[in-house]
């Protein structure tokens, strides 16, 4: 056994003096439907409802500095707040201005009197900045969310964990991939016990930054970034994790996208009561993607994180009907006459309804234009709506996947 195998056992046996494992259970809804064995790492259940507290301890125990500094806008904030309460530690948490504020509030209430919070910055380079010339104004230590060794050793208790709590290894493991703290840590923890279960390494599609590492031969910087995916939203991925990822086969890193994942957060909360962010559904919803791979097979997927902010609801419930084909958005033009509206009512199917319809009336033309966006239970009658449109004589232009347009009005 290697010194980052027993590194790493040591860090969670110390972890058992603050909080309990996390449960892993099997899901039977999943394996039915999968046709497979499937288990759930639940860091969801954390007492901060993410991974994040393991590398936040690990590395905090360590330290011989009284202050701490981070740059947060979720998950690692709350893990470092909790820590810094419970190691009777000084943090300052920089988060940016933009922070919906149930997040700053939680992490306001994990840290309690011991935790500064200092909101700066609209986009997080700029917060993660000001972090950093803290620390190097004050001395304080900064914290890494990822790219530090510590941090690192400290999510690898993922995987001690996984394999003291199952009789046999499994066969294939799930990963979300973000900075590449967890993936690393479980990795390097598995080659160094030599068990060695298949793994999938799971990113968001605007987000993929491991994949484009893999491409490049070193981290790069993605020159656009979906932060749908909050918590697995990484630009660049770190330069310590990707030394032990450079290894990762390309094919074994899927890339989902962010309004399919949608479907798999409201199908885990309303089929199985589960609450999960959109990275911590990331490991379930690539099963859609395995699909015969995993037949028969023992699966565990790591559900990474919980923090959901059910503000974000609608906003969820709308990305997968657009993804699932039962919503759709379109401008047209309308004639300005009585009866046009009523005839335009007239072609829609029996499943169609309505859900937006903005209309804006021109003073000086025949015609005026319209926005409206049409719920279907069938994804299919769109195409005929499409062609009754034409029909009618009708122009129109379909919205739901134009990514300027799209995002402007919808």
């Amino acid at each position: 056994m290697t010194d980052f195998a027993q590194a790493a056992e040591a860090a969670t046996a110390a972890m058992r003096g603050v909080f309990a494992p996390t449960p892993l259970a099997r899901n039977d809804w999943l394996s039915d439907r999968f046709g497979a064995d499937i288990w759930l790492k639940r860091e969801d259940l954390s007492p901060v409802r993410s991974y994040k507290l393991r590398g936040a301890f690990n590395a905090m125990r360590k330290m011989d500095g009284s202050r701490v500094a981070c740059a947060s806008a979720g998950n690692h904030a709350q893990g470092v707040a909790w820590m810094c309460r419970h190691l009777g530690v000084d943090g300052v948490i920089f988060m940016p201005v933009t922070t919906p504020g149930q997040k700053i509030a939680k992490t306001r209430i994990f840290g309690g009197a011991r935790v500064e919070i200092r909101l700066t910055g609209d986009f997080f380079d700029a917060t993660l900045e000001a972090a950093q010339e803290y620390c190097a104004k004050t001395g304080a230590q900064f914290l890494s969310p990822f790219d530090d060794a510590d941090v690192i050793e400290g999510q690898a208790s993922v995987a001690v964990e996984m394999l003291m709590q199952m009789p046999v290894p499994p066969d294939l493991v799930v990963l979300p991939v973000g900075g590449g703290g967890l993936s690393a840590g479980m990795l390097g923890y598995f080659q160094a016990k030599g068990v060695l279960p298949e793994i999938r390494y799971v990113e968001p599609a605007g987000g993929a930054s491991l994949s484009a590492a893999l491409a490049a031969g070193k981290p790069v910087t993605l020159e656009t970034l979906d932060s749908f995916v909050d918590g697995a939203a990484v630009a660049r991925i770190g330069n310590r994790t990707f030394a032990t990822l450079r290894q990762v086969p390309p094919q074994h890193v899927l890339r989902v996208p962010e309004n399919r994942i949608c479907i798999t957060i409201q199908e885990m909360l309303n089929t199985e009561g589960i609450v999960l962010e959109p990275a911590g559904a990331l490991s379930i919803d690539a099963l859609r993607d395995l699909g015969p791979e995993i037949a028969g097979r023992r699966v565990v997927c790591v559900t990474s994180g919980g923090n959901f902010d059910f503000e974000r609801l609608p906003d969820v419930k709308e990305r997968a009907l657009r993804f699932a084909g039962l919503k759709k958005y379109y401008v047209l033009r309308m004639a300005q006459r009585p009866g046009a509206l009523r005839e335009f009512l007239d072609i829609l199917g029996p499943d169609d309804d309505i859900a937006r319809f903005e209309y804006l009336k021109k003073s000086a033309r025949n015609f005026g234009s319209v926005l409206i966006g049409i719920e279907s239970a069938d994804a299919g009658g769109f195409a005929e709506l499409e062609g009754r449109m034409d029909r009618l004589g009708l122009a129109w232009r379909d919205l739901t996947d134009d990514p300027l347009l799209g995002e402007l009005v919808i």
